[in-house]
């Protein structure tokens, strides 16, 4: 998924039958790479929102391949001093973390299964660098469409409950309101199922906590301050955060 993922961003960390595999999928869906783009783009906007707000630690999970801006240099542009734990199950994607953390002073780079959140935050390594008595950034781009909408939920509770009061909570996710469309793709996308979760989805994961303007929107609207979706379009990128009580 990372790997096929890092293609549509046209990164450097994937193989030829991951180009392949992003190449057919595109020729179904041409707008792909410029979704996975506004995704990117969300992460790091709600990076330096919550920098901006006073938070300086952030948890990234499924983190998926090193992209530019990371993380880390998105929130280091207004603190300095922030920290990042990057999580994700894929071992090339942790190995290539580790490699670019490696001496970095406030960085951490783990194997884990971000869908297990008391095993995430009590790894060793994301605790020398989060901690859990402060506000921290739970970052979930582009990753709960591989959850049911259940278990989607689970996990954001299960970090909501575990984080401190002021925390922010940040998850994006494809929505397809064409679903012939979404049917096309589906069957040639092999790394892992997808579910089609919608605003109505991620209000139920977002339940207790406070939304932060403008709420559940798409994610390039989100980013311009625009509360609806565009009706119109066959699919989107949405996106929300909200901050724990």
């Amino acid at each position: 998924m990372a790997r096929v993922h890092d293609a549509w961003l046209d990164g450097k960390d994937n193989f030829e039958a991951d180009r392949e595999l992003a190449g057919r999928m595109c020729a179904i869906d041409p707008e792909l790479p410029r979704r996975a783009q506004r995704g990117r783009d969300f992460v790091t906007a709600v990076v330096a929102r919550a920098a901006r707000a006073g938070i300086c630690q952030f948890l990234d999970l499924g983190c998926g391949m090193p992209a530019r801006p990371s993380v880390a240099e998105a929130a280091r542009d207004v603190n300095p001093a922030a920290r990042v734990a990057y999580v994700d199950n894929d071992p090339v994607v942790a190995s290539h973390r580790r490699a670019l953390s490696a001496g970095g002073p406030g960085l951490a780079a783990v194997r884990a299964d971000l869908a297990d959140p008391a095993a995430v935050l009590g790894t060793e390594d994301v605790r020398k660098v989060i901690d859990l008595a402060e506000p921290v950034c739970v970052l979930l781009g582009s990753v709960l469409h591989f959850f049911q909408t259940g278990d989607a939920c689970k996990i954001v509770a299960g970090y909501a409950e575990r984080v401190a009061p002021g925390s922010w909570i940040a998850v994006s996710v494809v929505h397809y309101a064409d679903t012939d469309l979404l049917a096309k793709l589906t069957a040639v996308y092999s790394p892992a199922q997808f579910f089609n979760h919608g605003a109505a989805g991620i209000a139920s994961w977002m339940a207790g906590l406070d939304l932060l303007p403008p709420g559940i929107t798409e994610a390039r609207r989100w980013l311009a301050g625009i509360t609806s979706a565009d009706p119109g379009q066959p699919a989107w990128m949405l996106a929300a955060a909200a901050v724990t009580r």
